[in-house]
Order: structure tokens, then sequence, then C-alpha cells
């Protein structure tokens, strides 16, 4: 795969950082004498409305929650838009860590953006914390000891999905892909559940990140004669590629299959052109009455707006952070990430939940059908959930994964 000239950038600004001593240091007390943390995501963006000034309210809630100070010691929040560009994001989190006392940082950037950003992170031995990023690899083959996954990956979205549609029959698919790696990842985790479940990928294109005008794709896709026409894409790519295949018609011909939808695409897009499709999602506010009174609350904060999968996420990985170092009186990021890794996590939207070794949350699934108008009877009333699916059957299992973090636990 060729590599992108701001990847190869930011690669250099990362391999000409000065590497901290290597020589081990006790954990003890509170860096600075205070907790910052840092949140980084596109702020402006194409994936702006999937995380970025959500995910910056959600973060501020966590932090109030918590009285604004761990055992007396006062929490910074410290926010940056890595404009989709991974040198800038890999600056930033160099500036942040070495010059500003950053101890986390919340990181809902593009899998290119993450990757470096997570060598940053392991070499200084700070906790990122990735609530949005999709991209499978960050739990398999580039784990780290200092990254977890708390919303969703290219793995276990499309996984149930897939199972759902070539069950009904549903067996030849064509990808709309966004052209970097991400999307690419998206494609190969999915492909390999079409044909594990018998179904056939007939062809597939790549579209460039942010596009406006996605009639030749879409055309492509009609002709292929798929049953299936897959969107491995999200954020303003996705609710584009969704109101230019109704108006082409291909809504009427061939199933459309969101691979990454979150609520506020479906807000944007509405629900005629998304009714009956089906999803699979890590969180719906509407479910229990304890998400229905945290909704309540980020509506309040976020212009009536309710908490999508990413943004639930961050105020929960804020808030577990945020606990392991109320519990180890110390900020320090090995320290901190142990006692996370520990303790299971217990809040609004998640109930005994661990992280495993590897990163991830094991969290439950959602399978969910989006409402038609008639059947949505107030703002936000857009899913209907289906079934729950648990965690050992949502994520790469231990088995299939070639992380080592697993293999020496």
């Amino acid at each position: 795969m060729r590599l992108s000239a701001a990847y190869l950038a930011a690669m250099a600004i990362l391999s000409g950082a000065i590497a901290f001593a290597a020589s081990p240091v006790l954990a003890q007390g509170i860096s600075g004498d205070v907790i910052k943390i840092g949140v980084m995501n596109d702020q402006t963006g194409p994936y702006s409305d999937n995380c970025g000034p959500g995910s910056v309210v959600a973060a501020r809630m966590a932090i109030s929650d918590f009285g604004g100070a761990v055992n007396g010691k006062k929490i910074e929040l410290v926010v940056a838009d890595d404009q989709n560009k991974p040198d800038i994001g890999v600056s930033i989190a160099l500036r942040w860590l070495d010059n500003e006392g950053v101890d986390a940082i919340v990181g809902c950037s593009a899998s290119s953006i993450a990757l470096g950003v997570q060598d940053v992170m392991k070499s200084r031995k700070k906790p990122y914390l990735l609530a949005g990023t999709a991209a499978s690899v960050f739990t398999n083959e580039k784990c780290s000891p200092m990254t977890t996954q708390w919303a969703m990956d290219t793995y276990a979205l499309p996984k149930a999905t897939v199972k759902s549609l070539v069950a009904r029959g549903l067996d030849t698919w064509f990808f709309v892909t966004v052209d970097y790696s991400f999307g690419k990842a998206w494609q190969a985790d999915t492909t390999n559940f079409i044909k594990a479940g018998g179904g056939k990928v007939v062809g597939s294109v790549l579209h460039p990140l942010n596009s406006s005008d996605f009639s030749s794709f879409l055309l492509t896709a009609q002709s292929s004669g798929a049953k299936v026409i897959a969107l491995a894409n999200s954020g303003s790519d996705f609710a584009n590629a969704m109101k230019q295949a109704q108006e082409f018609g291909l809504t009427q011909k061939q199933q459309l299959a969101p691979l990454g939808l979150m609520i506020n695409q479906t807000h944007s897009i509405g629900l005629q052109p998304l009714q009956n499709v089906r999803l699979t999602t890590p969180f719906y506010w509407d479910m229990t009455d304890e998400t229905r009174a945290f909704a309540k609350r980020y509506q309040a904060a976020f212009n009536g707006r309710v908490p999508n999968e990413a943004q639930a996420s961050t105020y929960s990985a804020v808030t577990h952070y945020l606990k392991a170092i109320a519990a180890t009186q110390t900020d320090d990021g090995e320290a901190v990430m142990r006692q996370m890794k520990t303790t299971p996590i217990d809040d609004f939207e998640m109930k005994s939940v661990s992280i495993r070794a590897d990163g991830q949350v094991m969290r439950p699934l959602y399978g969910a059908r989006i409402k038609t108008s008639a059947e949505s009877k107030y703002p936000y009333d857009y899913y209907e959930i289906t079934d729950t699916i648990p965690a050992e059957d949502a994520w790469r299992p231990a088995s299939e994964s070639t992380c080592d973090l697993l293999k020496t636990q």
C-alpha cells in the first residue's frame, strides 16, 4: 500500500523526536500538580459531526461529574483539531506530551493519524483512549499497551450486519469505500465475513475523502448488479453517498448497507431514505432510564442534540480514566492503565464491562432497525433495538488475534 506524503511526514516528525530515557520510574503523585486531558479529533471537517465539539462536551461533562478535581488535584481539558492530517496530529501529540504536561489523549482521529499518535503515546507511556477511531488494527496487529478501544471497530460492526443480510439471501456485494486506511480496513474485514458466510464480493470503487459528488461511484455500483452496496465510509461522505443513492433509485433495487452509521448521520439524512436499514451499534440513547437521563443532560449542554456512539464513549473513557487516577493516586500512565484494565467499567451505558489485555473494551453490541417516519414518535426516536450481541460474539476472538499482548497475559 502506498503511503501518503502526509503520513510519511508524520513518521519523520515522530522518528526525529527526542526519545525519553527508558529507565523505569516509580509511580508517584500527580505530575505538575494537575491532571491534564487532551481531546484530539476533526473539529471542523468532514468527520466533525461524529466526534468534534460533541466529544468535547462529553469530556467536559465527565470532568464536571467528577467535581473538576481528583483527590484535590484540578482536572484540565485541552482540545485540538487534527484537520485530518497525520503530520498535524503527531505534532500536536508531541507538543502536548513533551511541553504542555498532557497526561492522556482521547482520540477520535482518522486511523492514519491515530497510528502515528499511538506511537507517540506508547513511547511516552501515556494512555490513548480511542473513542471513535474504528480501524481494527489497534487491537490486532498494531495493538499497544497504552491504547484502549472504547466504541467500535471495523471488525465488530460489520460482522453482525453481514451475517444478517447473507442469511436473507443477499449474497453478492459491491463496496463504495473511502480511499484511506480506515475505509480499506473496513472493506477488508467485511469481505472476510462475506466470504465466510458463503457470499461474494463482485467489485469495489474508492472515493476521495470529503467527496461531494458520488454519481460515478454509485452508477458503477448499480451496474454491478450486486444485491448489496456496502458503504465503507463515514461522516459527510456517508451522508452524501446515501442521499445521492436515493436520488438515483438505488435504494429501490439494491440493499444499501452502512458499515459505520451513527445516529447523527441518521438525523442529518432523515428517516425516509434509511427506513428499515439494519445496523450494528454499541450505544443508543433511548435504551434505558440511565441512557435517557444522560441524553437529557447532554442535550441541555449541546444544542438539543443527543449523544452518538463516539460521544457517549468519550464520557465513559474519561470517567474510567479519572476513576483509575483516584484509585492509584497517580497520573503515571502505566499505573493508571493497569488500574483501568483490572477494574470493571460501570456507568450509564456499560455494566461490569472489562478491558481486555489488547485494549478492547468488551462491551456488548446491539442490532438495530431504523424506524419509518410513521413509527418515530418524538425527536431522535430512530432505532428499534432488535437484539443484543454479547461481547464474546461481537469482538475479534483472542484466538484469531495477532496482538502479542493477548499471548503474554
